[in-house]
């Protein structure tokens, strides 16, 4: 926080959208600090600004935003993270919860929505969107979960790579790691899903709403 602003981080690959969400939020008198296209991107972001609240998009490049909001709670434990998405799924928002997000926001729901979903969590609130919030609860009154990961987040992060078209050394290059290192990565995915192409991956992402289809 600066100046009594509360500083933000927004990433989401659609420039029109992200700078509407800028200028809503600037309106109500909060310092977007930073915005990202892709999910790496918003990462260097956090690491830099440290931020009280980050703004994702479910679906970005490089890295979803389940995953990062993941690796913000590490790196930003205070930072509060928002999903923007299109997705009503009540699977999507309980993977969503258990990364550490503090809101899933519809992105049909109207600006003044977003706002008070923003408040919320800066309150120390859950918000999740009214179309999807039922759903959530009646799948936690009944005990309804995820089921066992298969693969780590880093695996995950591997895959989403992996079906955007990366090479094995882009991919050692955007997570930092060694060509050897990434390539065992591949290979672990593979041997877990029991998928042996890339092809099958593509699609398994694409289920796994890694990436569009």
């Amino acid at each position: 926080m600066k100046n009594g602003k509360i500083d933000v981080v927004i990433a989401d690959d659609h420039q029109m959208f992200r700078q509407g969400i800028k200028t809503i939020l600037e309106s109500e008198h909060f310092d977007v600090v930073g915005e990202a296209a892709d999910g790496q991107d918003a990462m260097r972001l956090v690491r830099k600004f440290s931020p009280s609240l980050a703004l994702l998009d479910f679906r970005m490049p490089q890295l979803n935003g389940i995953d990062a909001a993941h690796e913000i709670q590490r790196l930003s434990p205070h930072t509060k993270v928002i999903l923007l998405t299109m997705h009503d799924d009540e699977q999507f928002a309980l993977d969503a919860l258990k990364s550490g997000v503090r809101g899933y926001i519809l992105k049909s729901q109207a600006a003044n929505e977003l706002i008070y979903a923003v408040s919320e969590v800066l309150k120390g609130a859950v918000y999740l969107s009214p179309g999807i919030s039922e759903g959530v609860v009646n799948a936690l009154l009944s005990k309804k979960d995820t089921p066992d990961e298969i693969l780590t987040c880093r695996e995950k992060q591997v895959l989403q790579l992996i079906a955007e078209g990366r090479t094995t050394k882009d991919i050692a290059d955007l997570l930092h790691l060694s060509v050897k290192t990434a390539e065992s990565h591949r290979s672990h995915i593979m041997q877990r899903l029991d998928i042996h192409n890339v092809a099958g991956l593509v699609r398994y992402a694409i289920r796994q709403g890694l990436i569009d289809a």
